[in-house]
């Protein structure tokens, strides 16, 4: 009886509903008899053939609310009434979502059955812990791909961006990440992704081992701006579950950059002033407030490694958004359109790319192995260009012919395939028999 009681105390006593006034774009404006909405409250509007349409409180006008809609506005008009919607700012995470695949509303979306819903409920906007309770970040995370264990090592509770063009290999290398890392649980958000390759990534890119102890939020391109906004904001929340048990999660975000461009539309609906290229005040305060949430947890709990993929638009690495997110996070990836083109992936440039919490997470032996092999390769990329035309002669001078030597053993160590998987140890003891040798250690006689 406990449960039915429970349910029955949280039946509202009152029911509140206003009504459509004025529909300007995707704009609802809503009058309501009692002072009952703030910003953030939820209200379900009935159109003209029986559909509910979802909408989001962002503001008020002249008495009258401000709404945006989840959904579609079709069949909705002048008189139509919208009702106030309790308990719809929480979600209920539990173990059993590992493995599902569920939209912004934590609603399933793989045709897997209905969804176990957990037994304490998490806000979807929670703010970030006290930065004087948190923890320090942990030990090095091991993310199973070579290029990015070597030379930008991860700590558990570090936060990484992952910076680059459309079609460089983003979305494969968070599926390696996913598959390969020792994490215990990983999070993973699509945000305005393809609707086309969503389920690619699920059976190709992730694969059954790869979800098996993931839990994947999707919210595709042709969905509202609120809906986008709202599956990054699930996703944290979930990665925030899961370290509050405890756990190591690794959180991936595709990408942060169509979360600000969601906030951006929702701005400019409410009639925010356009700042830089088009992005409102509050893109910039509300992604400080998204990525803080990754990070290590309170003492005593887990943490939360987030990776978020940021794409910078014409490969503009300064552009607005790519500017604010290198400026929060704790380290960045740079994924290279020329190197893609070279037919190297991960296509990650690795003089471009920083991890902060090196060189204090490395022995000092591995720190010297990075140290020589980045010297290497910012040698040879420097003389690149004269090596190419021939003007550089072999002997002129003799660390740059060791640079030349050693590239094409570098170049190889950086490359990895979708299927291979590389963990830290074996990562920094390839590197060290290349610049021992100038080969990967499988090659030597």
């Amino acid at each position: 009886m406990s449960p039915l009681l429970d349910a029955i105390q949280a039946v509202p006593e009152l029911t509140v509903f206003g009504r459509v006034t004025a529909i300007q774009g995707l704009m609802i404006e809503m009058s309501f008899g009692l002072p009952s909405l703030a910003v953030g409250s939820r209200v379900l509007v009935e159109g003209m053939h029986g559909e509910r349409v979802p909408c989001e409180i962002v503001g008020f006008r002249n008495g009258r609310a401000l709404g945006l809609p989840f959904g579609p506005l079709d069949g909705i008009r002048m008189g139509c009434r919208a009702t106030m919607e309790e308990g719809a700012q929480f979600v209920f995470p539990c173990k059993e979502w590992l493995g599902r695949v569920i939209d912004g509303f934590a609603r399933p979306v793989d045709g897997g059955g209905p969804l176990i819903l957990g037994d304490e409920p998490r806000a979807l906007r929670a703010a970030p812990p006290p930065a004087h309770t948190r923890a320090r970040v942990g030990e090095r995370l091991d993310l199973g791909v070579r290029v990015i264990n070597a030379f930008t090592t991860c700590c558990e509770g570090q936060r990484m961006g992952i910076f680059a063009g459309s079609g460089v290999g983003k979305s494969v290398l968070l599926s390696m990440m996913a598959r390969y890392t020792t994490a215990d649980v990983v999070v993973i958000g699509l945000v305005g992704e393809r609707g086309r390759e969503v389920k690619e990534f699920l059976e190709e890119d992730l694969g059954p081992e790869g979800l098996k102890r993931a839990v994947v939020i999707v919210a595709t391109s042709d969905e509202s701006a609120l809906m986008r906004r709202q599956a990054a904001y699930l996703t944290l929340t979930t990665a925030e579950h899961f370290r509050d048990q405890g756990l190591n999660v690794l959180c991936l975000m595709d990408s942060v950059t169509r979360f600000a461009m969601a906030q951006r539309e929702i701005g400019l609906s409410t009639g925010e002033p356009p700042a830089a290229k088009g992005y409102t005040p509050t893109v910039f305060s509300e992604l400080p407030r998204l990525l803080e949430r990754a990070g290590p947890g309170p003492q005593g709990s887990g943490t939360i490694t987030g990776l978020f993929t940021v794409l910078v638009e014409g490969d503009d690495h300064n552009e607005p958004i790519a500017d604010a997110v290198r400026g929060i996070l704790d380290g960045h990836i740079v994924l290279d359109r020329r190197i893609a083109e070279r037919g190297r992936f991960p296509a990650v440039n690795v003089l471009r790319s920083v991890s902060r919490t090196m060189p204090a997470c490395n022995p000092p032996e591995e720190q010297a192995l990075i140290v020589e092999a980045r010297r290497s390769l910012a040698l040879y990329d420097d003389m690149a260009e004269l090596i190419r035309l021939g003007a550089y002669k072999q002997g002129a001078d003799p660390e740059t012919d060791r640079a030349v030597r050693l590239q094409p053993a570098l170049e190889a160590f950086m490359a990895q395939g979708r299927q291979e998987a590389a963990d830290l140890g074996t990562s920094f003891a390839e590197l060290q028999a290349i610049l021992k040798t100038g080969q990967p250690e499988g090659q030597r006689r």
